[in-house]
């Protein structure tokens, strides 16, 4: 399957950006570090060219078909669980974003074998700028570093790996109880993913961010658990420094397969906006209610090129910019 249909996708995020993880266990579309920010991944665009963060079984065709793959969160949480079901063994991937951390922004991938054994291939495939930037890739004591243009990533890893053509690739196998990680970071000095307990401790606090935040919480009603599942995709689209909410956490993608209707929903649009913030704040999340109104109050207030003020856009970038110039990337399948 070249393309996999978007219900297939879960979804990750640090209230900065978001990655989606298809079931395969496939990060195949990341922004980064922000919501309007270039493509990493775009596999989900173009899975030729776009690049990708694979990490998953390494199996025959009639194994795979045997693989039963599901995704499901922790509960009130947006940590990410997708698990591989086979006759051989069971394996759990969990995947997240680290949100409390606001100085570097990183994705967090551990794989668990629960039963039996299997063996999995890692693929770290980026392609930054869109496709656009080249890149190159050096073996490093943290794992491997990617360098382009204006950013330098650092995927840490215990495992030995290889470089293909500036890409990391591995393959393993765990046995029931182990257990190994994956954390691909913006570089910076004295980063806390060096320590050993470093994955342990930011997945419980990220639990937690996520269970409070979700316990504030007023609906009483009888749909309580799909209530909040709602409520933290649309929380994941709230951008935490200025408090605007993005339209959608992709852009590019048509709205029928060859169609020409694939609008950039990265930015804010007020209505669509509005309507996600109504939400919320019926839910009783009112913080964001404020946050948001507080960001359009300042919008208003800024006069136009004609010099008025009080007049809104339809769409604004996440930190208040109204020139949004459009680009088609031709060169992209999707």
């Amino acid at each position: 399957m070249k393309y996999r249909p978007i219900e297939d996708y879960g979804i990750i995020g640090d209230l900065h950006t978001v990655a989606l993880v298809s079931k395969g266990g496939s990060i195949d579309y990341m922004t980064f570090p922000r919501f309007d920010s270039p493509t990493v991944f775009a596999a989900l665009l173009d899975a030729d060219k776009g690049g990708c963060f694979q990490l998953e079984p390494l199996l025959s065709r009639e194994e795979n078909e045997r693989v039963t793959k599901k995704q499901l969160y922790l509960p009130d949480s947006n940590i990410l669980l997708t698990r591989f079901l086979s006759e051989e063994g069971v394996a759990e991937l969990s995947d997240f974003m680290p949100v409390r951390d606001e100085s570097c922004h990183r994705v967090v991938r551990r794989v668990k074998m629960i039963r039996g054994e299997m063996r999995f291939r890692l693929l770290c495939a980026p392609r930054f700028d869109y496709a656009r930037a080249s890149h190159s890739a050096e073996l490093c004591e943290a794992g491997v570093r990617f360098c382009s243009e204006g950013l330098t990533l650092l995927l840490r890893t215990p495992l030995d790996l290889k470089l293909e053509s500036d890409d990391a690739v591995a393959e393993f196998t765990l046995q029931a109880g182990e257990t190994v990680s994956f954390v691909l970071e913006e570089e910076t000095e004295n980063s806390p993913a060096a320590d050993e307990a470093f994955i342990s401790e930011s997945f419980k606090e990220t639990l937690n961010y996520w269970q409070d935040w979700a316990n504030h919480s007023t609906y009483q009603g009888r749909w309580r658990e799909e209530m909040r599942r709602s409520a933290l995709a649309l929380k994941l689209l709230t951008y935490a420094p200025e408090g605007s909410i993005v339209a959608a956490a992709t852009m590019g993608l048509p709205e029928e397969e060859g169609g020409e209707r694939n609008w950039d929903y990265r930015y804010t649009w007020i209505r669509d906006a509005s309507f996600t913030v109504y939400g919320l704040s019926r839910l009783g999340y009112t913080d964001e209610m404020a946050s948001f109104m507080d960001w359009i109050s300042e919008r208003a207030a800024e006069p136009t090129e004609a010099g008025d003020e009080g007049l809104l856009q339809a769409l604004y970038g996440i930190s208040g910019e109204r020139k949004i110039p459009e680009e088609n990337l031709t060169h992209l399948e999707g």
